[in-house]
C-alpha cells in the first residue's frame, strides 16, 4: 500500500496551534509536508490573542526534524489572509494544500446573543474560510494544482443555542461546493472535514457533564480526525466538494440530498402537498446533486424537459459591472451676489478658450433578461433558472 505522502508539499494550517489545527500540523508535517501554522491565539470565543500557539507548533516540528513557520495573523481580515499564504510563497516559494480550521465557539440562545457576538461567529468562519480562499486561490490556480480542506460541523443539523455557529458552519458548506465546481478547470479539489472531537471547544460545550467528557476524550482523540483531513489534503483524493464525517474511529459521509418528490398533472394546491407530504419527504429515493447545473437538470428530467440527467451548461456568473459613465458637466453657476464682477487683470495675453462641457451620454446597460433553453427542449417550453437568493 502506498503511503500518504506530502514531501515537497507546502500546506496552510489556519488555527493551527491547538486542538484539532495543532494535530494537523504535526502528522502533515511527519508525512513530510512543509507547514505554515497560523493560529491567532484567540480564547475560544475569539476574544484575545497570543503568539505563543503557533510558534510553541512550529518549534514542536522542528524538533521533530520538520520543517515549520509560526503565523499570528488575523484570518479574518483580508489582508491578514493574504499574508499568511504570502509567508509560505516567500518562505518555500509554492502552497499546495490549505486547511481552514481556525474557528470560534458561542453557542447561545437567539434571545441571548449580542450583535458583536454574531458578526465575531461569522467573520470568523465565514470570513475567515472565505479570505483565506480568496489568497490562495491566484496561487493555485496559477500552479494548476491545489487541495483546500474546510471544517464543517454537526451544528448543520441544529440544536438549541447553536444558531450563530451552526449559521457559521453552513457558510462554509457553501465555500466547499461551490469552490469545488470553480476549481475542477485548475487541478483544484476542495473538500471539508466534520470532525467530532475532544478539543477545548467540545469540552467546554459540555459544561461540566463528568460521563460525556469522558465519553468524548475516550472515543473522539483529536488526533483521529488527522487521518482524514490527510487523505483529503492528498493529491489522489478522488472527489472534490464533498464532506467527511470524522467520528473517532467511524468515518462516514454526510452529503445533501433531493428525494424523488412527487409529480402532479395539475398545478398543486397546498391541500395537495399537504395530503402527499409522507411521499415529498420519503428518503427511500434521492439523489446528491453536485451543482446548482445538475439539481436544475434533476427537476427538469422529472418535469419530463430537457434531455436527461446530464447537468446544464449554465453560467451564473455576475456580469462584470458596467464602467462608470462619464462625469463631465457644465459647472454650476456662481450665485447671483447684486454686484458686478471684478475685472479680470490684464495680463497681455488673450484668454485661453473655455473647455468644452458637452459629455457623451454613457449607453444603456439594462437588458432584457435572457433564458438558456435546457437540452432537449426548445422555445417556450424551456424553464428559465429561478434565482433564489
Amino acid at each position: 500500500m502506498d503511503e500518504v505522502r506530502f514531501d515537497d508539499r507546502v500546506v496552510v494550517v489556519t488555527g493551527g496551534g491547538r486542538g484539532l489545527g495543532r494535530e494537523y500540523a504535526l502528522f502533515l508535517a511527519a508525512r513530510g509536508a512543509k507547514v505554515v501554522v497560523n493560529d491567532l491565539g484567540t480564547g475560544i470565543d475569539g476574544r484575545g490573542a497570543s503568539t505563543s500557539p503557533a510558534h510553541e507548533v512550529a518549534e514542536e516540528i522542528r524538533l521533530r526534524g520538520g520543517q515549520a513557520v509560526a503565523d499570528v495573523h488575523d484570518v479574518t481580515t483580508t489582508l491578514g489572509a493574504r499574508a499568511v499564504a504570502g509567508a509560505a510563497v516567500e518562505r518555500w516559494g509554492r502552497l499546495d494544500v490549505l486547511v481552514n480550521n481556525a474557528g470560534i465557539s458561542v453557542m447561545r440562545p437567539l434571545e441571548d446573543l449580542s450583535d458583536e457576538e454574531c458578526r465575531r461567529v461569522l467573520d470568523t468562519h465565514v470570513g475567515g474560510t472565505l479570505n483565506m480562499l480568496r489568497a490562495v486561490w491566484p496561487h493555485m490556480v496559477a500552479s494548476g494544482y491545489g487541495r483546500i480542506v474546510n471544517t464543517c460541523s454537526d451544528a448543520l443539523f441544529g440544536d438549541t443555542g447553536l444558531s450563530a455557529y451552526a449559521a457559521g458552519k453552513g457558510g462554509v458548506l457553501g465555500l466547499t461546493t461551490s469552490p469545488a465546481a470553480e476549481g475542477a478547470p485548475y487541478g483544484i479539489k476542495v473538500n471539508a472535514v466534520v470532525p467530532i472531537a475532544a478539543t477545548r471547544m467540545s469540552l467546554e460545550a459540555l459544561q461540566g457533564d463528568a460521563p460525556m467528557t469522558a465519553l468524548l476524550t475516550d472515543l473522539f482523540p483529536a488526533r483521529l480526525v488527522a487521518s482524514v483531513v490527510a487523505l483529503l489534503a492528498h493529491e489522489s483524493v478522488p472527489f472534490s466538494g464533498e464532506l467527511l464525517h470524522a467520528a473517532g474511529r467511524r468515518v462516514g459521509r454526510i452529503f445533501l440530498g433531493a428525494t424523488e418528490g412527487v409529480l402532479w398533472k395539475e398545478d398543486p394546491t397546498p391541500e395537495s402537498i399537504r395530503d402527499h407530504l409522507p411521499a415529498v419527504r420519503g428518503t427511500e429515493g434521492f439523489r446528491t446533486p453536485g451543482s446548482v447545473s445538475a439539481s436544475m437538470a434533476f427537476s427538469l428530467e422529472r418535469l419530463g424537459v430537457g434531455g436527461g440527467p446530464e447537468p446544464l451548461a449554465l453560467d451564473l456568473t455576475t456580469p462584470a459591472p458596467a464602467p462608470a459613465p462619464s462625469t463631465g458637466s457644465a459647472p454650476a453657476p456662481a450665485p447671483n451676489t447684486g454686484s458686478a464682477p471684478a475685472p479680470a487683470p490684464n495680463t497681455g495675453s488673450a484668454p485661453a478658450p473655455a473647455p468644452s462641457t458637452t459629455s457623451t451620454p454613457a449607453p444603456s446597460t439594462a437588458s432584457a433578461p435572457t433564458t438558456t433553453p435546457a437540452p432537449g427542449a426548445s422555445g417556450p417550453a424551456a424553464l428559465p433558472v429561478s434565482e433564489t437568493g
